[in-house]
């Protein structure tokens, strides 16, 4: 055997050694002719590693056969790949100016839908897959009976980055009216999420399973407090891609959605949760099980091309929706139940699944909406303000399947993409992807984008990301990318999250914020909070915690507090004024300095109402 071949041997061996489950593909020790075998061991391995060892070669080639060809190997392999690329970019940006990715872990979910919770945790859900090769589609979107089924599970980012930190938190057990009769937990991916006053999350519709993409007419809601999951009564109809957002009221609009019928049977109906019959869940106590959802005198007729619309309350209290077809661009008013006609977005095509988002407005709520992304060939982002569109500047190139957030200090961040829905530029389910769709972006006050450092892994298709109150940015999502790039294929961390660090954690010591408020504070009320550092505190704002899947995200939120004074350590600051400029529920509080450097947020919660029930 040639000194080459021996040590291609020995580096394979190097690999099966350090993960005893690695799956070896079959050419693995091929150099040449394939060399004679017996019983699948390869003479050649048998001479220099001796028949035993020879032989769990075999056992590792025959695995990797029956896993379709997709083995651990080139899992590792292209992990690694994507590392040194990462590494290799990101040397020409220095974190000061561009911020860093500090972090990449592996998750027990996909995180195809994400929560930042009120306690500090973040929700993850998704799917139980049928599918490891990436190549192929994982989700049971078509699949009847117990394998179409949801799971669950919380990150506590205080307890670190190891399997330790994940809780598993399944969902309640349902029986699908799809003929099977079989239990399983509750199908709630591809659903839409909001959040309630009391800081609960609502789930809506889901995966009946079949007809190429059916909605489930599911209405879950979880509780962050007590780490639990409870069924409310089902809606009207079925919904897979609605969309859910936060009224000024505390009640959740739930809209679109593909029905119970199958692929192309978009709903028009608009449903209401909880129903007005029942009151607004205010209160840490206020659980909602078996609570309905009724029907708004107005329907939301977007099409099939127009699944997971956005959706934004704005300070005028009236709900903009803003669907992918440039056509379908209304404004709804939640208290007369009216629907009102939008100009055409100028771009006037069909736009893929991209970001959208309500802009920062000083200290009242958000008054325009700047729409970006799901666009391939269209760079430009377009600005509703006024009821009128303009074209405002454009990003460095078009992608899809991006998401953009909102950074405590105002400005915007733009991570993920994708050429197409699964396509990352090399055609659908080829997991090989163009490495400017793995590169951030980021908008400045005057609306200026910069390109910057590139993320560890491709994500397009159910990517997410959710600002930490800490100030940090967590990645997650895109099942078919994490699947091919798992380290371990065989254990039950099949996900994976990355952590980036915006420019401001790399420019000084931060900000100090030491208290808040634990009781909410009213609209307009004056409240007081304490820091170690007043010297440093130029600015407060609130940022709302969001929720987020399928690149859409309508719960973000900016809004500026005035620091009516400073006593020593004690500043006092004013609330928004209304409802309409901060829907009822739970913010992060940031202390920023001249600089835009953020403290670590804490929660306060922002509530006007008439109490109907005891709690806290």
């Amino acid at each position: 055997m040639s000194r080459t071949r021996l040590s291609a041997v020995i580096s394979a061996c190097a690999v099966v050694g350090a993960l005893t489950t690695t799956v070896l593909p079959a050419h693995a020790h091929d150099s040449g002719p394939a060399s004679e075998t017996r019983g699948g061991v390869r003479a050649d391995e048998a001479a220099v590693l001796g028949q035993d060892h020879a032989r769990a070669h075999a056992r590792v080639r025959s695995e990797a056969q029956a896993m379709d060809g997709y083995s651990q190997l080139t899992r590792i392999q292209s992990l690694q790949s994507l590392a040194t690329s990462q590494a290799e970019a990101n040397s020409r940006f220095h974190p000061k100016v561009f911020g860093q990715f500090a972090d990449y872990f592996p998750s027990p979910d996909f995180g195809a839908h994400v929560a930042q919770l009120p306690t500090g945790k973040v929700l993850l859900f998704s799917f139980e897959r049928i599918e490891s090769n990436p190549t192929q589609e994982p989700a049971p979107t078509d699949t009847l009976g117990k394998a179409n089924a949801g799971r669950a599970y919380l990150w506590d980012p205080a307890k670190g980055t190891s399997a330790a930190a994940f809780k598993k938190v399944t969902p309640p057990n349902v029986i699908m009216p799809d003929g099977k009769n079989e239990s399983r937990p509750a199908p709630f991916f591809c659903a839409g999420h909001a959040f309630l006053p009391n800081g609960m999350l609502g789930v809506f519709g889901g995966n009946l399973g079949g007809k190429g993409g059916s909605g489930a007419k599911l209405s879950l809601v979880f509780d962050p407090w007590t780490e639990r999951w409870s069924l409310n009564q089902d809606m009207s109809v079925g919904r897979w891609y609605p969309s859910v957002v936060t009224a000024p009221d505390g009640r959740l609009l739930i809209m679109s959605g593909q029905s119970e019928k199958g692929w192309g049977t978009a709903t028009p109906v608009v449903e209401r949760f909880p129903a007005k019959s029942h009151p607004v869940p205010w209160y840490k106590t206020d659980v909602p099980r078996n609570v309905p959802v009724d029907r708004l005198r107005v329907d939301a007729p977007f099409s099939s091309t127009s699944d997971y619309p956005h959706l934004f309350t704005l300070r005028d209290g009236k709900v903009y929706g803003l669907g992918r077809d440039p056509k379908e661009q209304w404004v709804f008013d939640p208290i007369a139940e009216t629907r009102s006609d939008l100009p055409n977005r100028p771009d006037n095509f069909s736009r893929n699944y991209g970001s959208a988002v309500p802009l920062p407005a000083g200290f009242r709520g958000p008054d325009s909406v700047l729409v970006l992304g799901g666009s391939r060939d269209d760079p430009n982002t377009y600005r509703l303000a006024d009821g009128k569109w303009e074209t405002e500047k454009p990003r460095a190139f078009g992608r899809t399947q991006d998401d953009t957030v909102i950074l405590p200090d105002g400005s915007l961040l733009t991570v993920n993409g994708a050429y197409d829905i699964r396509d990352y530029g090399n055609g659908p389910y080829n997991p090989e992807a163009d490495l400017k769709y793995r590169q951030i972006e980021t908008r400045d006050a005057l609306g200026e984008w910069k390109l910057g450092p590139v993320q560890r892994l491709p994500r397009g298709y159910h990517s997410n990301a959710v600002v930490l109150p800490d100030g940090r940015i967590m990645l997650t999502g895109d099942e078919l990318q994490q699947l091919a790039n798992d380290a371990d294929i065989t254990d039950s961390m099949n996900g994976s999250i990355e952590i980036y660090e915006p420019a401001y954690l790399h420019q000084g010591t931060r900000p100090v914020l030491n208290s808040v408020p634990k009781r909410p504070v009213a609209h307009g009320a004056r409240f007081k909070v304490t820091t170690s550092t007043p010297e440093r505190v130029d600015r407060a704002v609130l940022l709302a915690p969001t929720t987020a899947t399928h690149a859409v995200n309508f719960s973000q939120r900016h809004l500026d507090l005035r620091i009516v004074s400073r006593e020593g350590g004690e500043l006092t600051l004013q609330a928004p004024p209304t409802a309409n400029d901060a829907p009822p529920g739970y913010y992060m509080l940031f202390l920023l300095d001249e600089n835009g450097v953020p403290s670590t947020a804490q929660f306060v919660a922002v509530k006007s109402h008439k109490p109907y029930s005891k709690g806290r």
